[in-house]
């Protein structure tokens, strides 16, 4: 397993790390509930591995996922940093510190290696600044206790809003979306190198998607691999990236991402220009859907137009369906940052067509989009 330098914790953490977000699940008198027999194992063999680093939060896997971590770590815990989150329900200190104190007990430990404000944004984080005890002053108390070892954030704002916490000082890693397919944050990521950060990404594979058989992915290297090996190879192959972080639901897949995130050099620089060239040709052809220019907004019927349209790119372009299909079921149910009407919304008035300077035939594009992706 290869190690890096974390930032400026003087940590080495492994290039893989382990989410604990897709764990087999089963039911016991129509309950859900992770298989323990299945889940631990996985872990065992990834710290087995040379995995470090184990990443969960308290809504994952039905809300189970941290008591099943927790259970993994006997007899690890001093060889696993371990990280979870916490979601900032409120602005109140007092129930910032009821939710770790949640976690702690979940986790069966004593303390959190690296604790995440879990998915934050920039207009809530400046709403916590001047708190008399809000959620930034809690944090504190809690890394004086020993309660927390290194504070953190992930990240699902708009890009534009990064460096703004970045530049605050108050973190010392960072958890950003970053795959071959969505790189919106490939300059945040540099930028958070040059200030210091630990650099973790998540959905390296798009959370598994990118796994699934492209031949417009598969065909850009000269030596054909599988999908998910040269999606995880090519975020490994950014040095600005100190880890990937994957979800990992069998041991194969653990087996195979360890492999990968053994070797040395993951792509040469001609590889890598290779397949920024054969991107930028993708790019080309996703114009002819959207530019992503936002010109046309505001829709009268709230469709983010260009965030729908990118799904479409997707399952046109890239040929991943199931990431298209996911995508967009995550703008209209709200659990992305953006939140979008459904494209089945358009009433077709033209406000969008009028503005759009491609001259895009946008009302028969969502008709598609949507058509397509919720087949």
């Amino acid at each position: 397993m290869v190690y890096k330098e974390f930032g400026k914790t003087g940590i080495k953490l492994s290039a893989l790390g382990f989410g604990a977000m897709r764990f087999p699940m089963k039911d016991i008198d129509g309950k859900k509930a992770i298989d323990d027999d299945l889940a631990i194992p996985l872990m065992h063999k990834a710290f087995e591995l040379g995995v470090n680093y184990i990443d969960t939060a308290p809504l994952y896997c039905d809300s189970l996922s941290e008591y099943s971590v927790g259970k993994a770590l006997k007899g690890y815990r001093d060889k696993v940093y371990l990280s979870t989150k916490n979601p900032i329900e409120d602005n109140d200190g007092d129930n910032w510190m009821k939710r770790l104190e949640g976690s702690l007990k979940r986790l069966d430990t004593d303390y959190i290696d690296f604790y995440h404000f879990w998915g934050i944004g920039l207009s809530g984080f400046n709403s916590w600044q001047g708190q008399k005890f809000g959620p930034l002053e809690a944090a504190q108390k809690a890394k004086d206790q020993g309660l927390i070892k290194h504070l953190s954030f992930s990240f699902h704002d708009d890009p534009a809003n990064f460096k703004t916490i970045v530049d605050s000082g108050l973190f010392e890693s960072t958890l950003v979306q970053y795959n071959m397919i969505d790189r919106s944050n490939e300059d945040n990521i540099a930028y958070a190198k040059t200030k210091g950060l630990g650099v973790i990404v998540m959905g390296p594979v798009g959370g598994g998607r990118l796994g699934e058989a492209s031949e417009k992915i598969q065909g850009l290297l000269k030596t054909r691999v599988s999908s998910a090996e040269l999606a995880l190879r090519f975020v490994l192959s950014n040095p600005n990236i100190d880890m990937a972080l994957s979800g990992m639901s069998d041991i194969n897949m653990v087996v195979q991402n360890a492999e990968v995130a053994s070797r040395a050099e993951h792509l040469t620089d001609e590889e890598v220009k290779h397949i920024n060239k054969m991107m930028e040709e993708n790019k080309n052809l996703a114009q002819l859907y959207c530019t992503g220019c936002n010109y046309c907004k505001p829709c009268p019927q709230g469709i983010e137009i260009a965030a729908v349209l990118e799904a479409m790119i997707m399952y046109k372009v890239y040929e991943v369906p199931e990431h298209a299909k996911s995508t967009y079921k995550s703008l209209i149910n709200g659990w992305s940052w953006l939140k979008s009407a459904s494209a089945e919304a358009c009433t077709s008035c033209g406000e969008c067509e009028k503005k759009c300077p491609q001259k895009l035939p946008i009302i028969k594009q969502l008709a598609e989009t949507h058509a397509c992706l919720t087949a």
